[in-house]
Parts: structure tokens; sequence; C-alpha cells
């Protein structure tokens, strides 16, 4: 259970930084960022299974690539479920999902024994 809330925090934190460097991504506050690093974990964990079986062709020919896109997209839904947290655009949202893989990888990679 501690390593559950210490993931959920450092992924609260890894968006409030990818919100400091891509510039169309803005999270009014900490609160806001763990409620919407909350809620991006329910729907990548129920919604994104079911976009990419459903986009397997496309991730195919595009060699797994289109899953940016879907992750970008996943980005962009937060923001219009979580008051506070803002995705501007479908550029902002894709960079900013790739930020945030990349911070999130590496913060998660600093904690795990």
């Amino acid at each position: 259970m501690k390593s559950l809330l210490l993931r959920w925090l450092l992924n609260a934190v890894a968006l409030i930084f990818t919100a400091y460097l891509v510039p169309g991504i803005e999270v009014k506050s900490f609160g806001t960022a763990l409620i919407a690093a909350l809620v991006l974990g329910i729907l990548n964990a129920v919604i994104r299974p079911l976009l990419l079986f459903l986009t397997l062709p496309i991730n195919f020919f595009t060699l797994g690539l289109f899953t940016l896109v879907i992750n970008g997209f996943m980005l962009f839904l937060v923001a219009k479920l979580v008051s506070g947290f803002v995705v501007t655009g479908f550029f902002s949202a894709v960079i900013g999902a790739l930020v945030l893989a990349v911070v999130s990888f590496l913060l998660n990679a600093l904690v795990t024994d």
C-alpha cells in the first residue's frame, strides 16, 4: 500500500514537472496534480487497453508510434474531467504524454529497489 501511494505521489510530481516543461499544459495546484494523476491512472487501467486493442492495426503499421497519440488522448481526456488541469491542444497533449512517460519512469526507477 505504501508503494502505491508513493507512486501516486511521484506521478503527481511528474505531472507538475511536465506542466512546467510543456507549453499548453497547466496544473493549478499540487492537489489538482494528485487528482489528475489518480484519474489518469484509473483511465489508463480501464480505457487505455480497450483503445489499444481497437487501434491495433494502426499501431502495427506505425510500429507502435500511434500509442503516443492514445497517451495524448488520455491526457486530454483527464484535462476535460479534472478542473484546474488544462491541456490546450493535440500537440501539447502528445508531447506532454511523452514527457510525462519519461519523467514518471525516471522518478519511479529512483525509488524502486
